[in-house]
């Protein structure tokens, strides 16, 4: 009984592990190409805003961050930099800055979804028609799938 009790607890270990991987490597493994820098930065030009992801805010951790520069304009929403690789991205935009998920969830109905994130080497997204950019101050990068906070970044 001993050593069945060993082997089924070794072996849930194990799974736990490679699950836990699973859900880490496969957005890493399946990500189409990242735009090249040179696109973006051209892209960059034309913005009205710009801010910087950083590291640092409180919602963010080893797990869950970005970096880097992200542009606005009217029509696009430009990151040259580098975001924690993780699965169902979504980029939206904020009325009001936040930097934690339980500061989000609650206003999390008046955001706007602009689209998903699937490179984790900067991203290039279209603002949806009808969606003006100055009724907004922060871009904000969320985990759909497990409610996480990955970075915000106040342009105005």
């Amino acid at each position: 009984m001993r050593r069945f009790i060993v082997f089924l607890f070794s072996h849930s270990i194990v799974l736990a592990i490679g699950v836990a991987l699973g859900i880490y490597l496969l957005p890493i493994l399946t990500a189409p190409e990242s735009p090249d820098t040179a696109m973006l930065e051209q892209k960059a030009q034309s913005a009205l805003y710009s801010a910087d992801f950083t590291r640092t805010l409180k919602g963010s951790d080893f797990l869950h961050w970005g970096e880097g520069k992200v542009s606005i304009t009217p029509t696009q929403i430009v990151h040259a930099g580098s975001l924690s690789p993780g699965p169902d991205y979504k980029v939206y935009l904020v009325k009001t800055f936040v930097e934690d998920e339980d500061e989000f969830l609650p206003i999390k109905s008046e955001s706007i979804i602009i689209g998903d994130v699937k490179t984790f080497s900067g991203f290039l997204l279209d603002i949806p028609a009808g969606v003006n950019v100055e009724d907004y101050t922060t871009v904000l990068v969320w985990c759909e799938t497990f409610g996480e906070f990955i970075t915000a970044a106040k342009y105005r």
